[in-house]
């Protein structure tokens, strides 16, 4: 028998979320000195903010489908 898949609610839209966890990550990266570890928090966080743009962009009203 299967196991059930667990669903959860989000509470928050995606675009937050993504913007309160690049915060949060940007904030370790600040904490570390410069080197090759703070550079790839800080890929992420640019990451998660092109992210949160694209989903922005997808969901904007202006977009229209093709006639």
């Amino acid at each position: 028998m299967a196991k059930p898949r667990r669903r959860y609610k989000q509470l928050t839209t995606l675009p937050d979320r993504l913007a309160f966890w690049a915060s949060k990550v940007r904030e370790q990266a600040d904490k570390l000195n410069p080197g090759p570890e703070k550079d790839a928090l800080l890929k992420k966080v640019t990451q998660a903010e092109e992210a949160s743009h694209f989903d922005d962009w997808v969901n904007s009203s202006q977009l229209r489908k093709p006639k």
